[in-house]
């Protein structure tokens, strides 16, 4: 089982993706988790989304967790299925409860209410990939799976 979890291919188009979505979701995670890059800071982000949206603590937590350890993991290539998948159900929850409603595109010139959903599609996109193939060269993973 954990050799599965593990085995990916040596290829450099998933380490591509991985260290893009996980380079794009430290910057995302830090601000909820750490408060940086302009963001809130996790008590911030936990009433936020406690009060502010709804959730569950535990699930406001997880999603945190997520985007903040996940998108370690990704970097460095480690446990790379499961960080995918936490960040795709991460996307997959922001565009059902949040993002769905404001259409497809991004708010690139500030006339919508808020932002769509195109970019969350990507990371679903690359997530979903990960999660099928593995970290692909150059990951903890592949160094693991060979020993």
């Amino acid at each position: 089982m954990i050799k599965k979890l593990l085995s990916t291919p040596d290829d450099l188009s998933l380490a591509v993706l991985r260290l893009i979505l996980g380079g794009v979701f430290f910057i995302h995670g830090a601000q909820k988790a750490l408060g940086w890059f302009g963001g809130h800071g996790l008590n911030n982000t936990l009433d936020a989304f406690t009060q502010g949206m709804g959730l569950p603590l535990l699930v406001a937590v997880l999603v945190v967790a997520a985007e903040f350890l996940g998108a370690i993991g990704l970097i460095v290539g480690f446990l790379t299925r499961l960080a995918a998948a936490g960040i795709f159900a991460v996307m997959v929850g922001a565009i059902g409860i949040v993002h769905l409603k404001h259409g497809f595109f991004m708010n690139w010139f500030g006339n919508q209410a808020g932002e769509g959903i195109e970019y969350h599609l990507l990371a679903i996109a690359i997530s979903l990939a990960l999660v099928l193939s593995g970290g692909g060269m150059a990951s903890v993973d592949r160094f693991l799976s060979r020993k």
